[in-house]
């Protein structure tokens, strides 16, 4: 039994933030209702394959965020489909959408309309600037993907070389964190509904959860009246806190306390530095002469010397490829790489496992991503059951 194995959820999301979100839920035991139109999610086409062949049934994009789910396809401006979607939604605990504001006004499918077959629903949206519902702008209605987001936001302009261009950041942040923040909005007016019976509406926007996210550039523009820019790997406050290259490649070292940097100082056997350089603000005060001192001692050593080196006793690591998170088996013990079964394919696939662990109520991948419309049957099956039976399938409303 999963920690949310007594929800229902219609996910009526496509790409990527919709479903990432969905997914937590659907790792953590949900019953995650995956709702697609005429022709499916439009990322199921998109690849990688594993062969490129024909046959199989949706590219590792779509695979990666849609397993544990259910499928049925809908088509919402058709009668018969809508009764079924209501249905579904008069057995649901949540309803998630990731449509433009005003799309589910336009088949008479919003929330006020759905909160009237079941007064208990919690009805979340995750859009690239908000709803109306819970502060109108003039931004709203306007498309927005990642890129957009994570340039409104101010990640592009605080990543990157300090004499290159703004830089994307390149997991899709701008759909991952606010996928991330919708679930937890969703799981708190789950909270809330349990203590009083009472649905609500979730809203997370794109642009706010960028806002978010780079929190640190707000309250640093606040206190100094200046606008935070890129600083390639280095940080703005806490030195070192850098990539610095070896022999081999890279390592990220983190010694920006007090014994952290005697630490590295005794590894590089430099007293004299940590003896110069006592305090942190010393440290940032010589930054790129101090930055120059260990780019001398690392770039002589390889990774594994440079790590093994320090030891545990300061914070570092090599930088890694994907590759290298293949054979780590600290990633294996995790569970964080899946094996599920690609249609269309004569071989499993790897996907990224559950980073969140629960002691009782174990997460898992336990199920390949849906076929479009694999489930209508048993789905609608069960909506007619429950219909005839007067109770919903799950929840206490």
């Amino acid at each position: 039994m999963g920690a949310l194995s007594d929800l229902r959820v219609i996910d009526l999301t496509q790409v990527l933030a919709g479903p990432y979100c969905t997914m937590l839920l659907a790792d953590m035991g949900a019953d995650v209702v995956k709702v697609e139109r005429p022709g499916g999610d439009l990322i199921r086409s998109n690849p990688p394959f594993v062969d490129d062949a024909e046959d199989e049934a949706y590219g590792g994009y779509f695979q990666s965020v849609n397993r544990n789910k259910r499928s049925l396809e809908l088509d919402l401006g058709d009668s018969e489909d809508r009764a079924d979607f209501l249905s579904l939604v008069e057995t649901a605990d949540v309803v998630v959408e990731n449509y433009r504001a005003g799309t589910m006004e336009q088949f008479d499918l919003g929330y006020e309309t759905l909160r009237e077959h079941n007064p208990g629903l919690i009805y979340s949206s995750i859009r690239g600037f908000g709803d109306p519902r819970t502060g109108e702008t003039d931004r709203q209605g306007q498309p927005s993907f990642d890129l957009v987001a994570q340039a409104l936001g101010g990640v592009m302009e605080i990543t990157g070389r300090p004499d290159g261009p703004p830089t994307k950041v390149g997991p899709g942040i701008g759909d991952l964190f606010t996928a991330v923040l919708n679930a937890v909005g969703i799981l708190g007016a789950v909270h809330h509904r349990d203590r009083t019976g009472e649905g609500q509406y979730v809203d997370t926007a794109m642009y706010d959860a960028m806002v978010s996210m780079c929190e640190r550039t707000v309250y640093q523009y606040s206190y100094s009246d200046e606008a935070p820019t890129r600083r390639g790997n280095a940080h703005p406050t806490l030195f070192p806190y850098n990539a610095f290259e070896t022999s081999d490649g890279h390592v990220v070292i983190a010694a920006f306390s007090d014994g952290h940097w005697r630490a590295l100082c005794a590894a590089m056997d430099r007293p004299d530095l940590a003896a110069e350089y006592p305090t942190g603000s010393d440290r940032l005060a010589e930054r790129e002469t101090l930055r120059e001192e260990i780019a001398e001692w690392t770039r002589t050593r390889t990774v594994e010397a440079v790590v093994d080196a320090l030891g545990g006793a300061v914070p570092a690591a090599p930088v890694q490829d994907t590759s290298d998170i293949f054979e780590d088996p600290h990633v294996h013990t995790r569970e964080m790489l899946a094996d599920v079964d690609q249609p269309g394919a004569d071989e499993s696939v790897t996907i990224a496992g559950s980073p969140i662990k629960l002691s009782e109520t174990p997460t898992g991948v336990e199920r390949r991503a849906p076929l479009l419309d694999e489930h209508r049957d048993e789905l609608l099956e069960s909506s007619a059951r429950t219909e005839d039976d007067g109770e919903p399938a799950h929840g206490d409303d």
